[in-house]
């Protein structure tokens, strides 16, 4: 959105007029994240994980870069060239747990950032497109996300390549014949190993190239804010900087201690033990799971158990896709007018029952495949589905929101107890 108040680039030094006049990329800069883009003045630190994100991403994109360099994409020597990172590369080690846990640090933020979306209703119009790219995203992150869990060739990876190859298995008729082409053969080896590290050295950048067209769309529309009323005026805004870069300063600070306790005292503590053991294809682990970033997606996988039509297989493949896809009709199946979950009590309450379900998921997903936890999969997974196909549209009907400020500075003065002459004063909150 262009604000006719925002502060206009006028560089001063005749170099930069010079840049700015041949290739304009700071004024660019100044326009995207600097003081040419007014920002609403109540932001969170909700509105701080999509600047972690982005560092997450440079981190994994880094590390990654100097990792492929050791690594050795073979069957044969795959698994030894990663211990060869660890005890022979200087600083080999930090490199691998930092990528390593680089991921769970990338989903954790980006989790809390589709939670917030989902909170304050930052997919409804006008920035669905700002939605359907994050989602993009989120699929594209767990695409490389498997296949670099595949790449240490160790016994999780290997059991891991080969069950959730073996979903395209269930699909009738073609299945079998499209898991052997994935894998380049009847079960995971050097083929599959050289196309997944090959796939995943090239996702990350085009999940580059999205989050690009993502920060486009979102600075069409603006940012959103936690009471979701649109700015109106220059009184609602402050400049991205100095205030909100200093906020995601900060925030980037934590992100990186708690991401430094991480990878210095606990480098293991999200990972699976069992691989440390070297990939062997005729032991069968007690307990495959993926990554704990995953489980949410497994439990209802595993959720289906009896053939009905189609066999159960088939069944929880269709299911685990589905519950990603949804989100994608979530700013058409939530016709409420109000935005945010602050002003919708109905709303509020199923969102937080939604997020106690997630987490069940997410706890049955790293559970062994058994009673009680495949029944409490099967309850939690139909409420996931039936939260945003039924009560979601229904609550958008029917609910009476709370009264809306008539702006977002009316709402930041009410919080504060200060008169609009005291705002004046104080440009940000």
């Amino acid at each position: 959105m262009s604000f006719p108040w925002a502060e206009q680039y006028a560089p001063k030094h005749p170099f930069m007029r010079y840049m700015d006049e041949k290739l304009p990329l700071p004024r660019l800069v100044y326009n995207a994240i600097g003081a040419g883009y007014p920002v609403p003045r109540n932001l969170n630190y909700f509105w701080n994980f999509g600047v972690l994100a982005g560092a997450a991403l440079a981190i994994q994109l880094i590390t990654g870069i100097v990792l492929a360099m050791h690594y050795a994409a073979n069957g044969a020597v795959a698994f030894d060239s990663v211990e060869h990172i660890m005890r022979d590369v200087n600083s080999g080690w930090m490199l691998r747990y930092a990528h390593a846990n680089g991921a769970s640090m990338f989903f954790i933020v980006v989790y809390l950032h589709i939670f917030r979306g989902l909170y304050y209703g930052s997919y409804k119009a006008p920035r669905e497109m700002v939605w359907l790219l994050g989602l993009v995203i989120f699929l594209l992150m767990m695409a490389t996300a498997f296949m670099g869990y595949v790449l240490p060739w160790g016994q999780m990876s290997f059991w891991g390549a080969k069950v959730i190859t073996g979903l395209f298995g269930a699909i009738p008729l073609v299945g079998e014949p499209i898991q052997t082409w994935l894998l380049g053969g009847f079960a995971p080896d050097n083929a599959a190993l050289n196309r997944f590290f090959s796939l995943h050295y090239l996702l990350p950048f085009v999940i580059l190239g999205v989050v690009i067209l993502h920060i486009w769309a979102l600075h069409i529309p603006g940012s959103s804010n936690p009471t979701g009323v649109d700015v109106k005026g220059p009184q609602d805004t402050v400049p991205f900087h100095p205030y909100y870069t200093a906020k995601d300063g900060f925030g980037l600070g934590v992100f990186l201690i708690i991401f430094a306790a991480l990878l210095f005292f606990a480098p293991n503590l999200l990972g699976h033990p069992d691989n440390y053991i070297p990939a062997n294809p005729l032991s069968t682990p007690a307990h495959i799971v993926p990554e704990w970033y995953f489980w949410p997606f497994y439990a209802i996988l595993r959720a289906f158990t009896v053939d009905f039509i189609l066999p159960a297989k088939l069944w929880g493949v269709v299911a685990m896709f589905a519950s990603i896809l949804l989100l994608f009709f979530l700013p058409w199946l939530d016709k409420s007018p109000v935005r945010s979950g602050s002003y919708r009590p109905t709303f509020r309450k199923f969102f937080w029952l939604l997020m106690i379900d997630v987490a069940i998921l997410g706890y049955c997903g790293g559970a062994p495949a058994e009673e009680p936890f495949v029944m409490i999969s099967q309850i939690a997974a139909a409420y996931y589905f039936a939260h945003f196909l039924i009560i979601i549209p229904i609550i958008s009907r029917i609910e009476r929101p709370l009264p809306l400020p008539n702006s977002i500075t009316e709402a930041v003065l009410s919080k504060s107890g200060k008169t609009t002459g005291e705002a004046a004063l104080a440009p940000a909150e």
